[in-house]
């Protein structure tokens, strides 16, 4: 296949990224939900630069000359993907200089400059800075006895130059960090109804003259750093994994420069002095016309007295099964039992590992940890379980990016508590999802399972969206038997009934399933295949669904983020339809459904499309065999095809464009909106 077949996944990435951006823009959000959504745009880029620019200019720097499979050249792919950030970030602040700042005032929400401020207003600003902020500072100044420090990455700082006296050609260096311990908005009083704020580094640069008295200031400039941050690990030759990683965690804070970030009307010699000091170039350089990292955004969405800038709150469903019966265990050895986060309520998944830990006839409980919330509820009751004389087995991921430290936290917490912790496997990081519980039963031992898409993570369940399988079904519990015995034993797993398992099934099973659709449409059979993912990148599974486009198979794709295939080439992709929903919730679940000649198959699963997720993971493809859920799993795919809100459809040149009605009289359609809906109406 060749290298015009497919789209280059950083830009595809970007892409995605600009569409959280839309949201920013969208005057059909409320206010505070479009602040949200510029804040996680920015946020999203510094995870970009910090991990995939971050490894695209290490494979430049070592003059890697094996091009991706669009046909890029890492140098090629840099200036691509350079010139594409940099309009992202003019956009965004377009967006919140010209809207969102703009409709914050007219909410009477002022993010003012201090000398906008009032006298008395002033003054308790500068309160502020004399009782609170000074006393955190450390300016630092560059001479022959004091070098150029080493900055922390992504954190926000003031540099300055300073008129010498000694050589007045060569001015001196300064720059003061912004607390990060400090809160970035600053509330100053205000009357008639006004909430006004500052930001820290106003607050701080209004000041600096006192901070670096003595000293004659030339010019200033707010700057932030982000740094390099994709972990280089040797687990081949680490003794122990958790030192390796602690280490690893350390050098992070340290890594190369990749981006400047500097406000825009800098004097020429502090950049230059900058740039030469981190050793970078112009393309890493972005000039901000605005506040420097609109993270911050997110602290005005807590603001109390606008929830009329909100969305309405959703009171997630508990389902009516589980209240039917006193304990969760009797539900699910009744029938196969589905929860669709946001709109179910995460409180099934707690209340069976608490209903487990206090009951004397569970003999064990084993499960997957990949990330969990910062005051896991979940953890506790695991380590509850093990105080309570279980056989508790958890695997906590300790290599889940950005979550290191968290889970590293847990497992000790875990550990004191007598669990039999497991810190992932050497060379694949454990994504799957999966709970099992081992109980004594009247006729015997008896297991229950979860499974999911999504994390085990009480936060972001709310705003995650993700679908969750119990299950009492006994060759789905001897399967998680065999996987759990894989884990702990590294060895791998037995033949199973039920699931499959990458890196040792799962792309094997994907394949097959493809062709089989591929094999019934050349024999005049039905044949369609829908996916739900979050990426598709993986070479080998795109040919295929191409090969199965050429030969007349009706694919729809539904792709949250990266995508490399090209939808509606003629002769090659021509079947293929791929849309993207960004709305409200971060769509996260994984569905994969096919036709098969009218008896349909329909899987979930933790594993996306990606070589990593299918070679490098451990990860599960579970079926629906429940008729009633496989039915509720197709509408819900059915459902999301139709979104007429928040979908947009891919083209083949890697641009979006938002899906419309089709007509002025057809019903708008949000789908995760309607989820919701329809979920409530069957309680």
């Amino acid at each position: 296949m060749g290298e015009k077949m497919f789209i280059n996944r950083e830009l595809s990435w970007l892409e995605f990224n600009h569409r959280v951006l839309e949201e920013a823009c969208d005057k059909q959000n409320p206010l505070l939900e479009r602040l949200k959504f510029a804040a996680i745009t920015a946020s999203n880029l510094d995870e970009f630069f910090m991990i995939r620019v971050a490894s695209i200019r290490d494979k430049v720097l070592a003059g890697f000359l094996k091009k991706d499979p669009s046909g890029l050249l890492p140098t090629e792919e840099m200036e691509i993907i350079s010139h594409r950030a940099h309009q992202i970030m003019q956009q965004l602040y377009h967006c919140y200089t010209h809207a969102l700042k703009r409709s914050l005032k007219k909410e009477k929400i002022h993010l003012a400059n201090v000398k906008e401020l009032d006298p008395e207003q002033q003054n308790y600003a500068a309160q502020y800075f004399e009782h609170t902020v000074y006393p955190v500072l450390t300016p630092m100044l560059v001479d022959s006895s004091r070098p150029f420090p080493l900055l922390l990455n992504k954190s926000l700082n003031i540099a300055l130059l300073l008129a010498n006296p000694h050589e007045p050609q060569k001015p001196l260096f300064a720059t003061v960090q912004v607390p990060s311990v400090l809160k970035r908005i600053i509330e100053i009083p205000a009357s008639h109804g006004q909430k006004i704020f500052v930001l820290l580094e106003e607050i701080i640069k209004e000041r600096l003259s006192s901070i670096f008295s003595g000293h004659k200031i030339l010019t200033t400039a707010y700057y932030r750093i982000t740094r390099n941050a994709d972990l280089s690990l040797d687990e081949e030759g680490a003794e122990d994994l958790l030192a390796a990683i602690k280490q690893s965690l350390r050098q992070r804070k340290w890594g190369s420069v990749i981006r400047l970030e500097i406000e825009s009307s800098v004097d020429q010699r502090l950049l230059e002095r900058l740039t030469a000091e981190l050793e970078i170039d112009n393309m890493a350089v972005y000039k901000i016309p605005g506040p420097i990292d609109l993270n911050f955004l997110h602290c005005f969405y807590t603001v109390e007295g606008y929830d009329h800038l909100r969305y309405m709150p959703i009171d997630p469903v508990y389902p009516a099964v589980f209240s039917a019966h006193k304990e969760i265990f009797d539900a699910i050895r009744i029938q196969d039992i589905t929860l669709h986060h946001p709109y179910h309520s995460f409180q099934p998944v707690l209340d069976f590992v608490r209903q487990a830990a206090a009951d004397p006839q569970v003999l064990a409980i084993k499960q997957t940890l990949y990330r969990v919330s910062g005051s896991s509820p979940l953890v506790e009751a695991l380590a509850q379980a093990a105080e309570n004389g279980k056989q508790v087995t958890v695997l906590v991921e300790l290599k889940a990016r950005f979550d290191e430290e968290n889970n590293i936290q847990w497992a000790k917490r875990l550990e004191t508590a007598g669990c039999h912790v497991i810190y992932g496997l050497t060379g694949l990081k454990t994504h799957c999802k999966i709970l099992l519980v081992v109980r004594m039963e009247d006729d015997g031992i008896q297991r229950y399972v979860h499974l999911s898409t999504g994390n085990y993570n009480d936060a972001t369940a709310r705003y995650y969206t993700d679908i969750g399988l119990f299950t009492a079904n006994p060759y789905f519990g001897a399967d998680a038997s065999n996987l759990f015995n894989m884990l702990s034993g590294l060895s791998e797993p037995a033949e199973l009934y039920r699931l499959s398992v990458a890196p040792y099934h799962l792309r094997k099973k994907l394949l097959t399933l493809i062709r089989r659709e591929t094999t019934n449409v050349k024999q005049g059979k039905k044949a369609a295949i829908i996916a739900k993912v979050n990426s598709l990148v993986d070479r080998e599974i795109i040919e295929t669904l191409y090969d199965a486009s050429k030969a007349g198979v009706t694919i729809k794709l539904i792709v949250r983020g990266i995508c490399c295939l090209k939808p509606g080439v003629p002769n090659i992709s021509d079947n293929i339809q791929v849309y993207s929903i960004v709305g409200r919730y971060l769509e996260h679940s994984r569905i994969y459904y096919f036709l098969n000649d009218g008896n349909e198959e329909l899987f979930l699963s933790s594993a996306d499309l990606m070589e990593r997720n299918l070679d490098r993971r451990i990860e599960i493809l579970f079926p629906v065999d429940d008729p009633a859920i496989k039915q509720e799993m197709i509408t819900t795919l059915s459902i999301s095809l139709n979104d007429t809100q928040k979908a947009r459809k891919l083209a083949p040149d890697g641009q979006y464009t938002r899906v419309r009605k089709k007509n002025k009289h057809a019903v708008s359609i949000n789908s995760q909106d309607l989820f919701y809906e329809n979920i409530r109406k069957k309680q």
